[in-house]
């Protein structure tokens, strides 16, 4: 197939050379997509069909076989020889079962290693002697060692994880899921079938995935690829925002407030407050005539635009066109017959700019933010009602900035600067968009994401017991109303394949202390794993767990408390163990990563060493936050966790 494609002769079916370019480029991406993977086998299940599909069982149609795999497959005659994952006729390989078989007699899980197909399991589903059983390759392949960046889990997706996939691209899904459950892996794999079912589509109106942050980004971003779906956009809130650079930081209260969704009122006020009503007439001279548009109209005009709720800004560009066409009726009136060109002329007119300048003048979102953090006046006058004096305080800066580029901003500044920015001017809305570890985002946050798809839809991700901010969301509902999608589905998985059964137990001690009411993890591992707490004297007994968990076969992650990491980093460089920063990716010769406690989430490791607990949750600006902290750097093993503490354990964990 990657051989037609490198054969095509484009050079007499282009009309020009920027078609030509065009199709260059989409050839290249095609070529790509096809690329070989050397690690990743063409197709890992076999579908037998009892009858063709979508043929009547009564007329006695011969049954079907179709391969099943990450990629479409056609021979040189262009007939399939695997279907993609995707297709309609693959979804029973993930959804049949003995209760409800689907019409499928058999299916055959493949298992690879290295590439090369070394065994097979046969489902007789529609055989009533066949007792139904685990699939020993499903475990395998759950259990298969972590080395390099993120893959991808077409071979083993769930019924409950398939039925969110395959949800339509009309629906917003949000999906609470606790640490294992593969949420993220869910959300990346209904992208790659949303791509799949409404391709046309999406390539015109584009999809986005956001992230917490880089390490996180990287460490997914070969997921998409390794399916073929090299368009798809990936970021951080803090890349959507990035209106001026981010030098500074905020104190905990002073994000919270500036996060919190009242700040949208308090901006909107601001924004429309450079509005003022007109006081003189407007006199447009043409020729040697003299129109005049009295002050009186004027004012219903303006009253117009803003009852009419439109963005300030393409209120200000309607402004024009609206005395404009004020002074055609007067003409016509007259016995005149102006057309549009003559109102255009009108619009450009001096005095009529003159107007538009002093009733509804132009607002720099960016200087507008900075004088609300900078002026107490100003603040004060547009936050009344809404943020409290103690508030205001909070959020004014102790020394004003001088201009826009002097400022330090912070990353909480750059989202109002979006949302003042929204104001002004429309934000373009995207096809689809999924967050992952939605559940740290503020308010405020959360309003910047709607916007980049109010007129799409969005797969949102997170953990309420994972969230590690101040301001971490307490209720997916009210999330999702920030969002712009009150009317979202929210899925809950609670069927862990990563962590191991004595891992997640352990871990889920600390649920009640951090997220009351939510249903705790149960693992569907059968290995238990390896689990221990062991007392450390020092940063040597810590090194000399993390070399013990590297005579195992997979990736190693030293998590720490961020203020203990240059103490461990000593350590390590000392024993001669060489290890890797997050977002850096795993080789066969060096599997182990450093990993701050605050750098965590969303990654995994075959094995873990978690250093000093209490020192995790001291690392946080308050008790629960640090305790969901350490339940985060708890739940990212797959295979093995080693506890050490020279400090005494936190009491929730008894």
């Amino acid at each position: 197939m990657r051989e037609d494609v490198e054969s095509l002769d484009i050079r007499d079916v282009s009309a020009n050379w920027v078609n030509a370019r065009v199709l260059e480029r989409q050839i290249d991406e095609r070529i790509k997509a096809l690329a070989d993977l050397s690690d990743t086998p063409l197709f890992f299940g076999r579908l037998d069909y009892s009858h063709a599909p979508g043929a009547r069982q009564a007329e006695g149609a011969e049954g079907e076989r179709f391969y099943i795999g990450r990629r479409h497959v056609h021979d040189a005659d262009g007939d399939p020889m695997v279907i993609d994952w995707r297709a309609p006729v693959s979804q029973p390989f993930y959804r049949a079962s003995k209760k409800d078989p689907m019409d499928v007699s058999l299916r055959r899980r493949f298992g690879y290693t290295g590439g090369e197909l070394t065994a097979y399991e046969d489902e007789r589903l529609s055989d009533p002697a066949e007792a139904a059983k685990a699939s020993r390759l499903l475990q395998r392949e759950i259990e298969k060692p972590r080395v390099g960046p993120m893959r991808d889990i077409v071979a083993t997706i769930q019924p409950e994880q398939d039925e969110i996939v395959r949800s339509g691209l009309g629906g917003t899904v949000c999906v609470q899921g606790g640490p294992g459950t593969g949420k993220t892996a869910v959300g990346l794999h209904r992208v790659a079938y949303l791509l799949y079912a409404h391709r046309e589509r999406l390539a015109r109106t584009g999809t986005l995935v956001i992230g917490p942050n880089r390490s996180f980004l990287h460490y997914i971003e070969q997921v998409l690829p390794a399916l073929g779906e090299l368009t798809v956009r990936q970021a951080t809130v803090d890349d959507l925002v990035a209106h001026v650079e981010v030098r500074g930081t905020d104190e905990a209260g002073a994000a919270v407030v500036k996060g919190d969704a009242r700040m949208a009122q308090v901006l909107r006020r601001a924004v429309y407050s450079h509005v003022s009503m007109p006081t003189e007439p407007v006199v447009v001279v043409r020729g040697s005539r003299r129109w005049r548009v009295p002050a009186y109209e004027l004012r219903d005009i303006v009253r117009e635009l803003l009852d009419r709720d439109i963005r300030y800004g393409a209120a200000r560009e309607a402004l024009p066109q609206r005395i404009a066409h004020a002074v055609l009726v007067q003409m016509e009136r007259a016995g005149e017959a102006p057309d549009d060109r003559v109102q255009d002329a009108v619009a450009r007119n001096s005095a009529v700019k003159a107007a538009v300048k002093a009733v509804w003048p132009a607002v720099d979102p960016a200087k507008l933010v900075l004088r609300l953090l900078s002026d107490a006046d100003f603040l004060a006058e547009h936050a009344a009602g809404i943020l409290t004096e103690d508030e205001q305080k909070t959020i004014l800066w102790a020394r004003p900035a001088r201009s826009v580029k002097s400022a330090r901003w912070s990353p909480a500044d750059a989202v109002l600067i979006d949302e003042a920015a929204d104001l002004v001017e429309r934000t373009p809305s995207l096809g689809h968009v999924v967050l992952d570890e939605a559940q740290d985002l503020s308010p405020m946050q959360y309003r910047a994401v709607g916007r980049r798809c109010t007129t799409g839809s969005a797969t949102v991700l997170g953990d309420l017991a994972q969230g590690t901010t101040p301001w971490a969301t307490r209720s997916w509902e009210e999330a999702l109303a920030h969002l712009g999608k009150p009317e979202a589905v929210i899925e809950e998985l609670t069927a862990g394949f990563r962590v191991p059964t004595d891992v997640i137990t352990y871990a889920s001690r600390l649920l009640p202390h951090i997220a009351p009411g939510l249903t705790p993890v149960a693992s569907i591992r059968e290995n238990p794993g390896l689990f221990e707490v062991r007392p450390a004297a020092g940063a040597a007994d810590v090194v000399a767990a993390c070399a013990e968990l590297l005579r195992n076969e997979g990736s190693v992650g030293l998590i720490a408390a961020d203020a203990r990491v240059p103490v461990l980093a000593e350590a390590l460089t000392e024993a001669g163990l060489p290890y890797l920063a997050p977002g850096e990716e795993t080789t066969r010769e060096t599997r182990l990563t450093l990993v701050p406690a605050s750098l965590a989430k969303g990654l995994e490791y075959d094995y873990v060493v978690l250093d000093e607990p209490q020192a995790v949750v001291d690392g946080e600006p308050d008790e629960r936050t640090g305790l969901r902290r350490l339940y985060v750097a708890l739940t990212r093993a797959v295979s093995g966790l080693i506890v050490t503490h020279g400090a005494p354990l936190p009491v929730q964990l008894d």
